[in-house]
């Protein structure tokens, strides 16, 4: 380690330490010993263990296929939108487990899950999913109850005899 004289020695310094951090991450692919790449995603009390390779674009959520698990469309639809979003709509075969919560947050964990796991198979669709807000983890959870009252905010009813 050299040491520094004067201040022109500690201004080259800490220039040269600034340029390194203001470059951006490189993001690299990573795959496990099969050729997936995995991600969990998580959504109000959900979370969602998501696998992809690439394939002919069968979806399988716990050993059930997507229209089976998800009925209703706007589920199935909540689901497509990082596909269609990187424009691989039939390009990946998805495994998925998902636990906890209803199938709304289970829904929005399978679409965290699977836009994390796009990323991590091709870096460089990062850019246009993290425009749409998809690898952001939704942080809203049901509040909690509070004494003294009915549920997290209602109080009971008021009477005044």
């Amino acid at each position: 380690m050299a040491t520094l004289q004067s201040l022109a020695d500690l201004n080259r310094a800490n220039t040269g330490a600034a340029d390194s951090a203001n470059e951006a991450p490189v993001h690299v692919q990573k795959l496990d010993a099969q050729g997936r790449a995995y991600a969990t995603g998580k959504r109000k009390d959900a979370v969602a263990r998501v696998w992809i390779k690439p394939g002919n674009g069968t979806v399988t959520i716990n050993k059930r296929p997507v229209e089976t698990y998800f009925a209703r469309p706007v589920l199935r639809m909540i689901l497509r939108q990082p596909l269609e979003i990187a424009g691989r709509v039939d390009q990946y075969d998805i495994t998925v487990t998902v636990a906890g919560g209803g199938l709304s947050g289970q829904a929005g964990a399978v679409r965290h899950g699977l836009s994390k796991a796009l990323t991590y198979y091709e870096p460089e669709l990062r850019a246009p999913l993290k425009r749409e807000g998809f690898l952001t983890r939704d942080a809203r959870v049901v509040e909690r109850k509070k004494y003294g009252r009915k549920k997290a905010r209602r109080s009971f009813q008021f009477s005044k005899r």
